[in-house]
């Protein structure tokens, strides 16, 4: 008997089955555009081969003023259709079924030839779009049909028609972008008619035995966007115009409410899509924080949808299904939705890949093999670095010790996991323990080492981290002054003003532990909903609640300060940061740049402004935590190298930078596979 009934069953589609209820949702990796297809179809394979029902690529555009760049992937010429065909040659041999995204971005991309139903300009692109006329229209219609076809032709199983997320079809759908009189727009029954004979002439051009998937919105949240009448009657409109399956898309790139970050609880939008159930007679998708084979079975289970797509989490682990499958949950490198080395890198121009896994979308360069020469290896750090290294290098058949002074491994993961909103980094924790014992690591807890104490050893990985930065503020040791390590480990009591010097992804972090007291919104998904302004798109137009955000009142007077004179968090990740600041400007945190640390005094911290050291004030608060960086913890790598031995240096040992847990895990995994 399956652990998972629901999500391991077959979806009969009529005309072809899919051997499981998991989607893989469609991801922007940036492999396309560089041309390196051998890479692209590997990709693929390598998720087909981990069991996954029915996977969908990243968005490819219907025409070049559709791409989401200047030089987006297209399907234009008997070349890329070549092209796309090793990927689908690749993904059927593994026994896999793939369908083709297509996404016009509409007035979302970066391309002064962008078009749209009206010429209103996107907050989070600079270009407006032109206004499309008949003779437009109907091109744009004719370029999805095409390219459809020319998908069929390249091999794949299906298309996925992207309706949501505020891209070009979504924006036809609502008055917050449709302004338009004509047959295109005013009432819903016009303004409904693009996606519907998008729809229409796909299914003509690919003939009825192609999976066409679409995309449709579920909720947006922007101003003015669709209620859920709107959009199941779209839906039936949409199942009647030849769509095989719904997917559900979750709010648009310009909403201001979080849909897939680590902060957004699990499955925290399944009652969206189950109101859709019922309503069509085609397969239902569920989506947006699903990342662990317990949470897809039981949206499933209770008639949330018919499927589930999970993205991200074929990033972290090709292997999900496969290891669900046999009864392996716990071994499935999990996703923690931090967005650091996926989304980050796809809105930096980088390609993507994983913290967890940095082999995703780098499976044709970094390649893990069993070694000819077991060697004896000494890892000293249990932190993701030190953790990545022993994991891999013991995958392949090396004799490793790991050693670290702490209790349990993690290193600084278990303080990132006290961050309310960051609870997904436990499971992390969970998984390093298990996949060291599972590769049949020696552990050594509780033991400071030496350079003594590696005689003996073939190799010699230092990644013993970071200590804080001494910031060499006058009064610093004196009894009201903490270091985050000191408050996110609970060692000492904080008072309720509080002043916490350096701004940083540390300094965010402690000032949300320090804002927030009892259950974490991110646990709790009625919290969650009140503190982002989310409400029932029944009742309210796009989902957005009328009195706007109410979060809790804030446990503390914060105030968050940096010597540099510009806006805090600027540094923070390019799809994260905004919800970093927005949850502390809710928590009425004050940030402030451009000051000096002055010296501390019992009654507070005495600032000045700017390089002329004008305005000098006290900051009257109770406690002072201190989080203005790190530096290397070298000792151990240079009292070897004193030694006359040559340790490799990795991690936070090797390059002190916030804590970069993307990096370390990188460096370790890279390392190992060339011992």
């Amino acid at each position: 008997m399956t652990h998972y009934p629901h999500l391991l069953a077959p979806l009969d589609l009529g005309f072809t089955t899919l051997k499981n209820r998991v989607l893989m949702g469609s991801m922007h990796t940036g492999l396309e555009e560089r041309g390196d297809w051998d890479r692209v179809a590997e990709y693929y394979a390598a998720r087909a081969r981990g069991g996954v029902g029915l996977m969908v690529t990243g968005g490819i555009a219907p025409n070049p003023e559709g791409g989401v760049a200047v030089g987006a992937a297209g399907l234009y010429t008997p070349e890329d259709i070549a092209n796309h065909k090793r990927v689908t040659d690749n993904v059927h041999a593994e026994g896999g079924k793939i369908a083709m995204q297509i996404l016009h971005a509409g007035r979302y991309a970066y391309n002064p030839d962008c078009v749209s139903a009206s010429p209103v300009k996107s907050p989070i692109s600079p270009f407006p779009p032109k206004e499309l006329d008949e003779e437009g229209i109907e091109k744009q219609i004719d370029d999805f049909a095409t390219t459809a076809k020319r998908a069929k032709e390249a091999g794949y199983d299906g298309v996925e028609i992207m309706g949501s997320e505020g891209y070009f079809l979504n924006q036809f759908l609502v008055t917050h972008t449709n302004k338009r009189t004509d047959r295109w727009g005013g009432d819903y029954e016009n303004r409904m008619r693009l996606p519907i004979e998008v729809v229409k002439r796909v299914r003509a051009a690919v003939g009825p035995e192609f999976i066409i998937i679409y995309r449709l919105s579920m909720i947006d949240l922007v101003p003015n966007g669709s209620i859920t009448e709107e959009v199941i009657r779209l839906a039936k409109k949409i199942e009647a115009a030849g769509a095989t399956i719904l997917n559900t898309g979750i709010g648009w790139h310009e909403a201001r409410v979080p849909t897939i970050a680590t902060s957004v609880p699990r499955a925290g939008f399944a009652w969206v899509t189950k109101k859709l159930m019922g309503e069509v007679g085609i397969p239902v998708i569920t989506s947006n924080r699903i990342n662990n084979p317990e949470t897809a079975e039981a949206v499933l289970a209770e008639g949330c949808a018919d499927m589930v797509s999970m993205a991200r989490p074929f990033l972290a682990d090709p292997d999900f299904v496969a290891k669900a499958e046999a009864g392996r949950a716990g071994d499935i490198a999990p996703c923690i939705a931090c967005n650091q080395a996926c989304l980050d890198h796809t809105f930096s121009g980088k390609i993507s890949s994983c913290l967890v896994n940095p082999r995703a979308c780098y499976e044709t360069e970094i390649v893990v093999t069993p070694t000819d020469t077991p060697k004896t290896v000494a890892v000293v750090g249990a932190g993701p670095a030190g953790l990545s290294t022993a994991i891999t290098a013991a995958s392949r058949g090396h004799k490793v010790t790991l050693f670290d002074s702490a209790e349990r491994v993690g290193g600084q993961l278990h303080m990132a996991a006290t961050i309310p909103g960051k609870e997904e980094f436990a499971g992390l924790i969970d998984w390093f323990e298990r996949q060291v014992a599972n590769e049949g690591v020696t552990v050594k807890l509780r033991q400071r080492v030496t350079a003594d104490d590696l005689t003996g050893f073939d190799e010699i990985i230092v990644a013993t981290g970071v200590n804080p930065r001494d910031p060499q503020i006058e009064g610093q040791g004196a009894d009201n002054v903490l270091s985050y390590i000191d408050v996110l480990r609970g060692k000492a009591p904080v008072g309720k003003r509080v002043a916490i010097i350096g701004a940083g992804g540390i300094g965010f972090d402690v000032a949300e532990f320090l804002a927030h007291e009892g259950t974490s919104p991110t646990l709790d998904l009625n919290l969650w909903k009140e503190e982002w302004g989310v409400s029932d798109p029944a009742t309210d137009r796009g989902g957005l609640a009328p009195e706007g955000p109410q979060p809790e009142a804030p446990a503390r007077d914060i105030v968050l300060l940096q010597r540099k004179a510009q806006a805090l968090g600027k540094k923070l990740g390019k799809t994260t940061g905004w919800i970093h600041r927005a949850a502390l400007k809710m928590k009425e945190v004050d940030m402030v740049g451009g000051v000096n640390y002055e010296r501390i005094t019992p009654e507070g911290l005495e600032v000045t402004s700017g390089e002329a050291r004008e305005n000098p004030r006290l900051i009257a608060v109770d406690t002072i935590v201190l989080c203005a960086g790190q530096e290397s913890e070298r000792s151990l790598a240079d009292a070897l190298i004193a030694a006359g031995k040559t340790p490799h240096v990795i991690g936070g040992a090797d390059v002190a930078a916030e804590l970069d847990a993307k990096r370390a895990i990188d460096q370790g995994v890279r390392l190992a596979a060339t011992l």
